[in-house]
């Protein structure tokens, strides 16, 4: 429980006090609030103080603070009153390990023991060294990455890295074209059925690749490694003309999808690359599990490492849906 107690006026010291309670419940949640299908019933307290001295002393002095306390009751905050509740997580990050898929050119992921066992004093303790590329496994491509001059991962706002998910689902194409690039007439035909997509929506596109994880000639078109090997990848992206229909004509956080890169395996020129970057739209690569998302109505936080002046890294990715765990 909490007890605001008030403290004792100093001498020739003026203090009055105003409290306010109300109730911050049903709001949006895009850009950090709440959303109306949430309907989370939040009890705000907000302690306003102003302390000043009498005019007898020829002086003013005036504060101001404001404390705001989230309360799930008037008993205060119990552990399972979160903002996301009455829902579920669903995590969209593949595990990192000897099986995590690179690119063909990219140093792959290597987890070293630095020590692990009972110290000499007697406990236990275990620490690890790891190195890769930044481009592998469920990651982010910052805009610098095809863009010069724009943003790198650690410049990038949480609020573009979280919000309302779209998901388009092209799976059915993708499975009877490895080199399908999802078109304009997809997203049109999403609008179609759902809505226009929002202003600050993050864009996913499930392809159903990530069924072949992390089987690399299923899920790349080839297992070889080095460059010649990148000439016989084959794995569905989106078409430059998409992206730019993305870029001109909606307002969008973000994009992502289940493949090894935004722009589909045989691409040369990663134009889909270059158009979403130079407006500063990262992307995410190699999602999991976006079979088990809707096609709207989940939240998405998307949180990669803070590496200064990273052109990418590896990401953690999840989604939350609303409803019965």
């Amino acid at each position: 429980m909490l007890i605001a107690s008030r403290p004792q006026p100093a001498p020739n010291l003026q203090i009055p006090y105003r409290v306010e309670a109300g109730i911050a419940a049903e709001h949006d949640f895009a850009g950090g609030v709440f959303k109306p299908a949430d309907r989370q019933h939040v009890s705000r307290i907000v302690f306003h103080s102003e302390s000043r001295y009498f005019p007898a002393m020829k002086m003013r002095l005036v504060r101001l603070s404001s404390l705001l306390l989230f309360l799930g009751s008037a008993a205060g905050l119990a552990a399972g009153d979160a903002p996301f509740i009455g829902g579920r997580w669903i995590d969209l990050t593949h595990a990192f390990s000897s099986n995590t898929l690179y690119w063909p050119t990219a140093e792959q992921f290597t987890l070293e023991t630095e020590f692990h066992g009972q110290t000499p004093k007697g406990y236990f303790y275990a620490a690890n060294r790891y190195r890769a590329s930044e481009h592998g496994g469920t990651h982010i491509d910052a805009p610098i990455h095809f863009a010069e001059n724009h943003k790198t991962v650690d410049q990038l706002p949480i609020d573009q890295l979280t919000g309302a998910a779209v998901v388009v689902d092209v799976s059915a194409r993708a499975q009877k074209d490895a080199d399908y690039q999802i078109a304009v007439a997809d997203l049109k035909a999403w609008e179609k059925r759902h809505q226009q997509i929002p202003k600050g929506a993050i864009v996913l596109f499930h392809t159903g690749f990530a069924r072949h994880w992390p089987d690399a000639k299923k899920y790349l078109g080839t297992d070889e490694k080095g460059a010649e090997a990148v000439a016989k990848l084959h794995f569905p992206g989106l078409h430059p003309d998409a992206a730019r229909w993305l870029v001109t004509g909606r307002t969008i956080k973000a994009v992502g999808l289940d493949t090894a890169s935004i722009d589909y395996g045989q691409s040369t020129l990663f134009e889909s690359h270059r158009i979403l970057f130079e407006h500063d739209i990262p992307a995410f690569e190699n999602v999991a599990a976006l079979d088990q998302l809707p096609a709207t109505g989940a939240y998405i936080i998307a949180l990669p490492m803070k590496i200064q002046g990273g052109s990418g890294g590896p990401l953690r990715i999840v989604a939350w849906i609303a409803g019965k765990p």
